[in-house]
């Protein structure tokens, strides 16, 4: 992947709150929830309902979103690509775990089946 410092930089200070409706934009109109969208986001953070609508308050960036997420320990799991590249290959580390949740959130759109989206957690 072109891992330019200008791009990495521009997700790093993007919020996650301006990305957030996007999510449940596509997953929505695919027929999944909310609560979907939300059960997807805790696998991957460790995120709950209430700290995940805090951070969309305080409009944290993604920089911050994700260095105070636990990261789940079987990330290393999702594969594939997403916006063209793949997310195994993919070396900074902040824009892997945005594109992680990118992935998951196209797969659940896709229809994929939950477990299968969790890895079978």
């Amino acid at each position: 992947m072109n891992n330019s410092d200008t791009n990495n930089q521009r997700i790093a200070n993007m919020t996650f709150a301006s990305v957030y409706p996007m999510y449940l934009a596509k997953v929505e109109k695919k027929g999944r929830t909310k609560e979907e969208l939300h059960q997807v986001i805790e696998w991957l953070t460790g995120y709950n309902y209430k700290k995940l609508q805090e951070l969309i308050k305080e409009k944290v960036t993604f920089e911050t979103f994700f260095r105070q997420a636990s990261i789940n320990p079987n990330v290393h799991l999702i594969t594939g690509v997403i916006c063209g590249y793949r997310v195994e290959e993919i070396r900074d580390p902040l824009t892997q775990q945005v594109r992680y949740l990118d992935k998951l959130v196209d797969e659940l759109a896709k229809g994929r089946k939950m477990e299968k989206i969790l890895r079978g957690a």
